[in-house]
């Protein structure tokens, strides 16, 4: 799992959420290890297993009603309570006005403590969805990521196959680039990977004998795209004649390969003199989006195939019978 420690949440964010930091300054180096966010009302009176260490506290309305309702000892004490583990940070929500107390304390700790006009339900939804996605299980493979037909499409190949090459042919073809060399894949459900681009790659492609392109400035911003979700991997694989004639034809896209431990669909695809890599590769997502709506041809051919067999069969059956 990715980490995150508070400076960087709020450098992320802070414009989207409109965050003030106005205590806990020294705090920014704090490691956030889940993606979490919570509203400690029960921990204010008290019940300190509902606090969570190393998460982001959020108070909203109810939470600062409680708080003004107290005089300053029984303040003092809830804000305690609050603090008896080593939160991330806290953020005072609905533009709600911090007492000094809590920011006595959040400077005691080192706890940074935020304030935003955002509604506390909202705020609380974009900071989970934003540390869910950053803190995902993530890996990083080679290959070049491309968005075809609207689906994600890793190519994978040795080194010099033709991979670069391939892709820009897919954008001159009006498809979009994600990432080219190093892609990040990141696990943000069950089934579901996404892919992004480093940030230092971002917008480039290198191409053996052209250099690096930047395909934002050469195509358009139509041409590129941020992330992109893990759709099929197409593996490019050099290849004679003879081998070709050895391929199954009827299995060929019978393949899976796990990536974070989640099986996406994989097409082999032989590089030989004289075929249309760009056109195949098109054809294969067309082929993909098929099986997907249980248009599955191999089975449509080997039922019809059956249904032939049995009716000459049956043919000759006739014939012998007469």
């Amino acid at each position: 799992m990715a980490q995150i420690n508070v400076a960087e949440l709020y450098k992320n964010t802070r414009l989207k959420l409109k965050l003030n930091w106005i205590a806990g300054l020294e705090g920014g180096v704090n490691q956030l290890l889940s993606e979490k966010v919570t509203k400690p009302s029960l921990a204010l009176i008290g019940h300190l297993n509902f606090v969570h260490p190393n998460r982001v506290q959020v108070l909203g309305c109810a939470e600062m009603d409680y708080l003004r309702s107290l005089s300053i000892i029984a303040m003092q004490q809830a804000i305690s309570n609050l603090y008896s583990t080593d939160l991330a940070a806290v953020v005072v929500a609905n533009g709600e006005k911090p007492p000094k107390e809590l920011i006595v304390a959040a400077n005691s700790h080192n706890t940074p403590l935020f304030t935003s006009p955002m509604q506390s339900p909202q705020l609380m939804d974009f900071l989970s969805h934003y540390l869910k996605q950053v803190m995902a299980e993530n890996t990083s493979l080679h290959g070049v990521f491309i968005e075809v037909q609207g689906f994600g499409v890793l190519i994978q190949g040795s080194p010099a196959i033709g991979k670069s090459e391939l892709a820009l042919e897919l954008i001159t073809r009006g498809h979009r680039l994600i990432a080219d060399d190093i892609v990040d894949f990141y696990r943000i459900s069950p089934e579901r990977i996404e892919g992004r681009c480093p940030a230092l790659l971002q917008d480039f492609l290198e191409v053996r004998g052209l250099g690096l392109l930047n395909i934002r400035a050469m195509f358009g911003d139509n041409a590129v795209k941020p992330t992109k979700p893990l759709d099929l991997i197409i593996k490019l694989e050099l290849a004679d004649m003879i081998q070709l004639q050895k391929l199954d034809r009827l299995n060929a896209n019978a393949q899976h390969e796990k990536v974070l431990d989640v099986s996406i669909p994989k097409v082999v695809i032989p590089i030989a003199a004289g075929r249309n890599i760009s056109v195949l590769v098109e054809v294969a997502v067309r082929n993909h989006i098929l099986l997907l709506r249980g248009i599955n041809a191999t089975q449509q051919f080997t039922k019809r195939q059956k249904q032939m067999i049995q009716k000459e069969m049956s043919k000759n059956t006739v014939k012998k019978s007469g």
